[in-house]
């Protein structure tokens, strides 16, 4: 089977691929392809282990050839993949949902951290050599514990996020298209429209995919509606966010 991964993986599922196909082949540079290369490199491929910076659609299933079978993207997304166009080629297109729940969920807590404490800018203005003392104004954050977390998606990472907060003490409020039975029992979550948590919450974090729907979901009235003091996280796809 002729199997082309377009940019190198983690050497873990690198040796899965290897013992059961050892002549893949693989984009030696941490980079993406550009298309016109992405094109040739697919020819004559059975298969292709693909990531969300990968654009999947007609052009490149048609320069991979008819014996084309799978489309493996290595990720929770797969707005990078033409679907109906894989569909009408009879290609099966697969992602990796779950996979990334934690290490998603961790991360939007280092941007809350990051922001509420101030820690890339202070951590500039001390590289930069601008630090000479303490002083009780200089680079004064904003507390966590005891705040409002707004959860927008409330989806396995959302849910993951909202549960991490128990450690803060902090009040969450999420705003889904279907209730959280099982957050509102174990953190005692409340649903809400997306206005009411934006106007009640001091870190709203985002967590929808990236549909038509969700397009824009945050745009300049949604920021009208937070308080000046909220800050917004994004851990979801970046058109989510009007910017």
């Amino acid at each position: 089977m002729k199997i082309f991964v377009t940019q190198p993986i983690p050497h873990a599922g690198l040796e899965v691929l290897r013992r059961a196909y050892p002549n893949f082949q693989m984009n030696p540079e941490e980079r993406v392809l550009a298309p016109a290369e992405l094109l040739e490199k697919v020819k004559g491929c059975e298969a292709l282990l693909t990531l969300l910076t990968d654009k999947i659609d007609g052009e490149l299933l048609d320069a991979a050839g008819p014996q084309l079978k799978i489309v493996a993207n290595m990720a929770v997304g797969f707005d990078n993949i033409d679907l109906a166009a894989a569909t009408a080629r009879g290609v099966l297109a697969t992602n990796t949902p779950g996979v990334l729940t934690d290490a998603t969920a961790d991360h939007a807590w280092a941007l809350l951290f990051a922001v509420a404490r101030r820690i890339p800018e202070s951590e500039k203005f001390l590289r930069a050599g601008k630090f000479k003392s303490w002083g009780p104004l200089l680079f004064l954050g904003g507390d966590v514990t005891g705040r409002t977390l707004g959860i927008i998606g409330a989806g396995r990472i959302g849910h993951a996020v909202a549960m991490k907060s128990r450690g803060f003490n902090m009040r969450v409020l999420y705003a889904d298209e279907l209730p959280n039975a099982k957050l509102e029992q174990e953190i005692d979550a409340r649903k809400v429209s997306v206005d009411e948590l934006l106007r009640e919450s001091d870190f709203v974090s985002v967590h929808v995919p990236l549909l038509p729907g969700t397009k824009h979901l945050i745009n300049a009235q949604s920021l009208r509606l937070m308080k000046k003091t909220a800050y917004l996280i994004n851990t979801s796809r970046g058109p989510v966010v009007d910017e």
